[in-house]
């Protein structure tokens, strides 16, 4: 196939999908409101890991959700306004907490994340920024060493799939990660993974090469998505309508609006994440901690020293909690106590989240034309890279000698 395929959203999804698709010689439009590569995937916390395979939802974490949901300082937060939709969501999310699902959600996991590293190092390969990408560890630091348990689910299937863990006590850690707080007792290190040093650097180097590549970049707020008369698609933006004949709906958050007037409502919603970064921090992480009890992830990158994590439901368009700065920043100094907090940037972005932690990736059944790529949750920079892969076999007629049922919008 040499006709053009028209991706709706340019995040590092869409970026992904446009790179992989031109690889196979298709010429490729990437259609989006900002710039590409700076929306939710500019803020994330910057680990590339294969072994992020783990759900969100684990045997056990309805005991934990009701003192979450009470401690206004806790990672997860429900605005008030948004609970007639929580409810039913996260029902679903509940009913896929169960060991067996668990696995089996893992296994889908691990065929998208991976393969992350090595394709981003092929993508930026050229591109003079290959640094981007470096190698790193996963620390997941400990306060209570008791709770630094390789036997835990969630490490243990990790290391079932061949996945390098070791736990460390306090002095190996201050070793590791001088900076530290010294509170942490103990942790679980993650090998074989890397971090991007600037997300959304990596998103605008990935977007030029794109570009460069021959694709057409359309800024504009994409309102609608119809059949056209000639059987395919029209994409109504607020500038003009566009036609396309193969269209990917890599839109995040965003996605679901959408599909709803062709008939295809999802159970997607956003799940808002925020970060601080601190650019002057006086202090180095020299790989990406996990604070385990806050839930929040820290990293040294090329504009300072960012905390990442939260999950607050809400609307789309609600505003940025402004609770969440010094939550964040409080957050911060209790891992890193010498951390220089001066000049401190706020930033809040929307993930794309399914219950079951699974992206929509493949056909939409009955919508001839019409793949999906979006709801990657908290994963979207590993998963984003084999997404791009999927997409452009699938596109280009091509068999993955995978099964896709997992990432079928027909699961829901």
């Amino acid at each position: 196939m040499t006709e053009q395929v028209t991706i709706i959203g340019a995040g590092i999804v869409g970026i992904c999908c446009a790179l992989s698709l031109q690889e196979r010689g298709i010429p490729v439009r990437l259609v989006d409101r900002g710039e590409p590569g700076q929306e939710t995937s500019f803020g994330n916390a910057g680990v590339v890991s294969p072994w992020s395979i783990i759900p969100q939802a684990v045997p056990g974490i309805w005991k934990k959700l009701p003192q979450m949901l009470l401690d206004p300082k806790s990672a997860l937060s429900v605005r008030a306004s948004f609970w007639p939709k929580m409810i039913p969501w996260g029902l679903r999310f509940l009913g896929k907490s169960g060991e067996k699902t668990v696995r089996e959600v893992s296994d889908a996991m691990e065929l998208l994340c991976r393969p992350s590293i090595d394709l981003y190092r092929r993508h930026l390969q050229g591109t003079e920024h290959e640094n981007l990408i470096t190698d790193s560890y996963y620390i997941h630091a400990f306060r209570n060493p008791e709770h630094a348990d390789l036997d835990e689910l969630g490490y243990l299937i990790r290391r079932e799939k061949g996945g390098e863990l070791e736990r460390i006590d306090s002095a190996e850690l201050r070793r590791l990660e001088p900076a530290l707080s010294k509170d942490f007792k103990a942790a679980i290190v993650i090998k074989g993974q890397a971090r991007a040093t600037s997300p959304g650097r990596l998103g605008a180097v990935l977007a030029e090469k794109v570009r460069a590549q021959g694709a057409e970049v359309v800024r504009t707020e994409v309102t609608k998505l119809a059949r056209a008369e000639d059987g395919g698609w029209q994409i109504g933006t607020s500038q003009e309508t566009l036609h396309a004949h193969h269209v990917v709906l890599a839109a995040g958050v965003w996605s679901a609006d959408l599909l709803k007037p062709l008939g295809l409502p999802v159970p997607l919603v956003a799940e808002r994440g925020y970060h601080v970064e601190f650019p002057t921090p006086s202090a180095v992480l020299n790989n990406s901690i996990m604070d385990v009890d806050a839930k929040v992830v820290a990293s040294s990158m090329q504009g300072g020293l960012r905390v990442a994590g939260t999950a607050e439901f809400g609307g789309i368009d609600a505003p940025p909690d402004p609770r969440k700065e010094k939550i964040l920043t409080d957050q911060a100094k209790s891992l890193v106590p010498d951390l220089d907090t001066d000049g401190v940037q706020f930033w809040m972005g929307r993930r794309p989240s399914f219950p079951d932690s699974l992206p929509a990736i493949g056909p939409v059944s009955g919508q001839d034309g019409l793949f999906t790529a979006f709801g990657h949750s908290h994963y979207g920079l590993m998963m984003a890279p084999k997404t791009g892969e999927l997409v452009a076999d699938i596109v280009s007629d091509r068999r993955p000698n995978i099964d896709l049922a997992p990432f079928s919008l027909a699961r829901f």
